[in-house]
């Protein structure tokens, strides 16, 4: 065989298995492990944790008693995010979720918005918090479901609120000051992003 076309399928052949192995879909009971770690501590017991069964379908992995929802990693990441969210956000959450399914990640804002305006979608009207939890897929404790390195950052929606009557900029910063995103919106949401070093988890 032509040593061209050997290379060829060696190089081929070298990078399917890394695309076979970025797609491992992880045990339900270490996704749930991950998944919790994005919570405070005292919500990770009876918090309800959605992600994937073993055909890659996004399922309900547990059952839930608190009100809290965690979101497992995407299996298909190098990078694995969890998230934490109480029960009120689940429209909001569920219906992102949906729109980017269907292909519609750059309109997902603006529809959900219109959605809203025309009362077919929930957004609770008092203060809400996302929690949120990341790191290399590479790095995952497996036992523990703990990331090495991993970052935090925490979400509070206050719909329509604006910067300058909650005391907030409406500036990102690399300091971990807290800030207003989406001012004035029906998402408007402060953002709290913790210097990136080492935590307690």
């Amino acid at each position: 065989m032509n040593k061209l076309i050997i290379v060829v399928l060696l190089l081929w052949t070298g990078i399917g298995n890394i695309h076979a192995q970025d797609k491992k879909i992880l045990a339900s009971e270490i996704q749930i492990k991950i998944a919790v770690q994005a919570a405070p501590a005292e919500f990770r017991e009876g918090a309800k944790v959605y992600g994937y069964d073993q055909a890659g379908n996004f399922v309900t992995l547990r059952e839930g008693s608190n009100g809290y929802i965690c979101l497992a990693p995407d299996y298909k990441m190098s990078v694995y995010y969890a998230y934490c969210y109480p029960v009120s956000l689940e429209p909001l959450m569920a219906r992102g979720r949906e729109l980017i399914a269907q292909g519609k990640r750059k309109e997902r804002d603006k529809i959900r918005e219109q959605e809203f305006s025309e009362g077919k979608l929930s957004i609770p009207q008092t203060p809400s918090t996302l929690y949120g939890y990341w790191g290399a897929a590479k790095d995952v404790n497996l036992e523990t479901g703990e990331i090495k390195d991993a970052k935090r950052r925490y979400v509070i929606y206050v719909p329509f609120a604006k910067a300058a009557d909650l005391g907030l900029s409406s500036q990102h910063n690399n300091l971990g000051m807290p800030w207003l995103m989406d001012e004035g919106t029906y998402k408007a949401h402060i953002m709290i992003t913790p210097p990136l070093e080492a935590h307690q988890h």
